[in-house]
């Protein structure tokens, strides 16, 4: 699971040593497979290589990848079916490594005809002509997959493909495929077709890849070319969407020979997993408040307020603890300007704290879908969610531990002010040496040697945890500043 990242515009270049011709090609022992038995043969080797097979998946060891893996074996199209944000764009896209590095192909050939395999009357011709002295190319998997995101507005030339007016002009009939521009499903040819969002085509287009899925041929303005297409078809969709009641046809859900459901991340570990693979991050982030973070995500997703049937994305997880990054830098860059810094003199390092999270609340509602009934209070439940994983978090890790050196601060009416500017040299000024603080740096996994701003994040994530346990008092000022102080 995950998100995914632009491919690399550069076109690698075959190396020397490959052959040349198609009579050099025959004397290297080459045969002609289809896609789907290409990427059997590959994927058994890597099983019984121990190679990773879907390397940056998270989280689908153990359901999802084996339904994947038993789909190729079996050379079947598939469907995957799950709510956003599950990494179904990703695994797709990961399925283009299991295919041969390099693949010979007919030059010019639009439809990337294998020498041994030509499909069109042109390329026959041209093998039948050239013999063994044909020359060859080779095209690297990177660019063996294609892809369309389906609209409505998506028509059957953008994926099949149109007669072309000019050549017909020139003389040629419409039975011949040389009249045809071919669209993306053919120029893929002898790869991996994926449609992303399948159920939003409109039917009529989903009606033109009936055949493709099935007989391997194409129709195109009602004539039928006989083109046995060499492809893998991948497509993903919304399971609410993937029903006779919403906007799929169903002649096209039997052509299919799998449907993979995809999941969100089961359990918490793969939850801060994904986050750690995913996350850009431009400052330092604790291992607590990031749990904090993916406590926080899957309280979301599970909420009654939210909509069940959008979900809430991985992605929401992954921007949640790339905002609480910026929010550090953002501190680091403006104490510097106010010329605040260590006792040594040198700049505050950018480490995030738990109250960082606050500012989530507001930048990723976007991204979540609530209930009708909840309209207008967005912020306050993601506010009372964002608390109850600060406490959950608080729980799991210092449960047990005696923190009365932290509430002994706030005794007669004495109070901590901590907040978005506040330096970690104030605050740990504030605070002084507290009885106890050792152990939670090590409950917390700071080591023994934190630097004075892991040691900050850790006392904030203390002072909040005993307010949200009704221990300590909490208030916020006019200037942004919190203040912990008294009891709770």
């Amino acid at each position: 699971m995950g998100r995914v990242t632009a491919s690399n515009p550069v076109i690698p270049v075959p190396p020397a040593d490959l052959p040349g011709t198609l009579g050099a090609l025959r004397a290297a022992g080459h045969r002609y497979r289809t896609v789907k038995q290409e990427l059997r043969d590959n994927l058994l080797a890597r099983m019984r290589s121990g190679e990773a097979r879907f390397p940056g998946i998270v989280g689908y060891d153990d359901s999802v990848l084996p339904e994947v893996e038993r789909a190729l074996l079996a050379g079947h199209d598939m469907v995957l079916l799950g709510e956003r944000g599950q990494g179904k764009t990703r695994l797709i896209r990961s399925l283009g490594a299991l295919l041969d590095e390099w693949t010979p192909v007919i030059v010019g050939s639009v439809l990337n005809e294998h020498p041994l395999h030509p499909l069109t009357p042109a390329s026959r011709a041209q093998v039948a002509e050239a013999g063994d002295d044909l020359p060859i190319g080779w095209l690297h998997r990177s660019m063996r997959y294609g892809e369309k995101l389906a609209t409505p507005d998506t028509s059957v030339g953008d994926l099949i493909g149109d007669v072309d007016p000019i050549r017909i002009a020139q003389g040629r009939t419409l039975g011949d495929p040389e009249t045809i521009h071919f669209g993306l499903v053919p120029r893929t040819n002898r790869g991996i077709f994926a449609v992303n969002e399948l159920p939003d085509l409109a039917e009529r287009i989903q009606v033109a890849l009936l055949n493709v899925l099935e007989e391997r041929d194409i129709q195109v303005r009602g004539y039928q070319l006989r083109l046995p297409l060499d492809l893998l078809l991948v497509a993903s969709a919304n399971p609410d969407d993937y029903t006779n009641r919403g906007r799929i046809i169903t002649p096209l859900k039997d052509r299919f020979g799998a449907e993979i459901r995809t999941h969100y991340p089961v359990d918490l570990e793969l939850e801060l997993a994904l986050i750690r693979q995913e996350a850009d991050l431009v400052a330092a982030v604790p291992e607590h408040v990031l749990e904090v973070l993916a406590r926080f995500a899957r309280a979301v997703r599970e909420s009654p307020s939210v909509d069940p049937r959008s979900g809430v994305s991985a992605r929401f997880a992954i921007a949640a603890a790339e905002t609480v990054a910026g929010a550090a830098l953002r501190r680091a860059g403006l104490l510097a300007g106010a010329g605040a810094g260590t006792p040594e003199g040198r700049p505050e390092a950018a480490v995030a704290r738990v109250g960082d999270a606050v500012s989530v609340t507001s930048t990723l509602r976007g991204k979540v879908e609530f209930e009708s009934g909840e309209e207008g209070r967005e912020i306050e439940i993601l506010a009372h969610l964002l608390r109850t994983a600060t406490a959950e978090t608080f729980r799991a890790h210092l449960a047990g531990l005696d923190l009365s050196g932290f509430t002994a601060l706030v005794e007669d009416g004495a109070a901590i002010e901590t907040g978005e500017l506040v330096s970690a040299t104030e605050l740990l000024r504030q605070v002084g040496t507290v009885p106890g603080l050792a152990k939670v740096l090590d409950r917390l996994g700071l080591g023994d040697a934190p630097t004075p701003e892991e040691a900050a994040a850790a006392v904030e994530f203390v002072l909040e945890g005993l307010h949200l346990t009704r221990r300590l008092g909490k208030d916020v000022t006019d200037s942004g500043r919190t203040v912990y102080g008294g009891r709770g």
